[in-house]
């Protein structure tokens, strides 16, 4: 199959509709996500969070902010099963979202594991990494004060970040008080929204 316009090989492709099967059942009885995107959850999910692996696939170790129903997070350790190499930290506070993160992992061979922290923590948590995502999160300026003390440490580091419509006066905001370079990337998925990839985060303020 093809997922984005790049053919998807028939493990990862099964992985996936496996994976979409378990969040739909978990999502019944926790929120995951916001309940009229379910129907949808192959376009609106797995294809937007594709595309992050799809930008940076090399067989690294991830960072996935505030996972949430495991998108980008879990997507992003699925395709990582099938190089057999790379890591994903998901971090996500919630007990019961972690849980259903744990399952996920497990279920679908995924290379990943869960840390049930808040993402201020996850510094000392997880100290090392070499990407960074998130989606549905924070602005731009809350983000990448998360984002920061993993920036600070490694000069190579990148974050790739979905946003909305909205998401050049979050660019304006975020110039007030942090020096970074930044490269849009219109999504194949939905309209108007793009993924940033930041790099050479620094404070300003």
């Amino acid at each position: 199959m093809e997922l984005n316009g790049r053919r998807v090989s028939r493990e990862t492709e099964q992985r996936l509709k496996d994976f979409v099967s378990l969040f739909q059942k978990w999502a019944k009885s926790i929120n995951l996500t916001a309940p009229s995107t379910l129907e949808d959850a192959w376009r609106r999910h797995v294809a937007d969070s594709a595309q992050i692996f799809q930008l940076q696939d090399q067989p690294k170790t991830w960072i996935d902010l505030g996972s949430g129903g495991g998108f980008p997070g879990v997507i992003t350790a699925i395709f990582l099963a099938e190089i057999g190499d790379g890591w994903v930290h998901l971090i996500e506070s919630n007990h019961k979202k972690a849980a259903f993160l744990r399952t996920a992992l497990r279920e679908m061979g995924a290379r990943g594991s869960v840390h049930p922290i808040r993402i201020e923590d996850a510094p000392a948590a997880v100290p090392d990494c070499d990407f960074i995502s998130a989606r549905a999160l924070a602005d731009l300026d809350q983000l990448f004060a998360y984002v920061n003390p993993w920036a600070a440490k490694n000069e190579e580091l990148r974050a790739y970040l979905h946003k909305g419509r909205d998401y050049r006066a979050e660019i304006a905001k975020a110039h007030g008080r942090w020096t970074f370079d930044l490269v849009e990337h219109g999504s194949a998925v939905e309209q108007d929204s793009v993924i940033l990839e930041i790099s050479n985060l620094r404070r300003l303020v």
